[in-house]
């Protein structure tokens, strides 16, 4: 990422992922400039950001696409972060969900092609959909259930978000890397939207049930967020990356029900834990998947070994960022 007088440009700064990306570059010297438009983000998640920064931070609380028109400078790169996260939300507006993820990429396309930006795409690993072939690499096929199935709208968004940024890539020359990330935790994530580890971790807090879907011997891989940002950093410093769609996150599945027992365990808890139906959870007719892990040999051969955070470390670390937002709610 050459040029240190330009800022780096990331989009959905100011949500969980964004926010310990905006703090790794700012440790590395870089300027950065945030877009968010706080769906989802939070200013607070960029309160260590600021006392790192100076003057090297700004932030434009708005859109990409409204921002994208009044802004001309050149970055010296673009991560886009920015999308619609959580599979609750995703249910909840489907519609938005698809607009924002699609049409916000375009926006963010169009500012870093202007100057030969180059651009990193968080993708996701809901892009394989339905496969059951394990574990999923890169250039497997995708698939998808029917439209009319909701669930996997949220896919097919970022499949074709992918596309984009290759075409974009294949047609102009601009330098891309496509990140698909799995299942990233850490501290910052809130379960609002659904997301595993922090609602098991926020009920084990306070003694409360640990709520599983299913019979919680579906599987997935959880990656510390420091070492996923890491990892995106490291990527866009990689020329053979670019044009390159690239999974980032762990390979280590672990099953949902023996992660609820984790999180007992490691906070010392009292809670329980109940299963739920999926359908009493997430409304009627939702699809799991049973097992998700990604194909890592193609990021160990761009950047190396890769060193992880151990779970029980991430579930602590998770576990006290919480108590403090819950400390400052309280004096506030």
């Amino acid at each position: 990422m050459p040029d240190a007088m330009r800022a780096i440009l990331v989009t959905g700064g100011a949500g969980f992922i964004g926010s310990h990306l905006v703090e790794r570059l700012l440790a590395d010297g870089h300027r950065v400039m945030v877009v968010d438009d706080l769906s989802t983000g939070r200013e607070a998640n960029l309160a260590a950001a600021h006392g790192l920064a100076g003057e090297r931070l700004r932030c434009e609380w708005c859109t990409v696409s409204a921002f994208e028109p009044r802004h001309r400078d050149a970055f010296a790169a673009v991560f886009h972060l920015a999308a619609s996260v959580g599979v609750r939300r995703v249910l909840e507006q489907p519609v938005a969900s698809l607009e924002n993820n699609v049409l916000e990429t375009g926006a963010a396309l169009r500012m870093a092609g202007r100057h030969g930006s180059p651009f990193l795409l968080a993708s996701s690993s809901e892009v394989y959909g339905k496969s059951e072939r394990l574990p999923f690499g890169e250039d497997d096929d995708v698939v998808f259930g029917p439209p009319s199935i909701t669930r996997w709208s949220y896919g097919c968004s970022k499949a074709l978000d992918e596309a984009m940024t290759l075409a974009t890539h294949r047609g102009t020359g601009l330098p891309v890397v496509v990140a698909r990330l799995f299942n990233t935790v850490g501290p910052r994530q809130v379960g609002t939207w659904g997301m595993v580890l922090p609602r098991f971790v926020e009920a084990a807090l306070t003694d409360r049930p640990l709520e599983v879907h299913g019979d919680g011997r579906q599987s997935r891989c959880f990656a510390d967020v420091r070492d996923v940002v890491g990892m995106l950093r490291r990527l866009m410093e990689r020329p053979e990356a670019m044009g390159q769609v690239c999974n980032v996150g762990s390979d280590a599945p672990i099953t949902i029900r023996q992660l609820a027992e984790r999180v007992i365990a490691v906070t010392g808890s009292r809670s329980s834990i109940v299963h739920v139906p999926y359908d009493a959870a997430m409304g009627p007719g939702f699809e799991d998947l049973r097992a998700r892990q990604p194909d890592l040999r193609r990021l160990r051969s761009l950047l190396g070994a890769t060193v992880g955070t151990p779970l029980d470390r991430t579930i602590l670390d998770l576990a006290e960022s919480m108590r403090g937002a819950r400390a400052e709610e309280r004096a506030a």
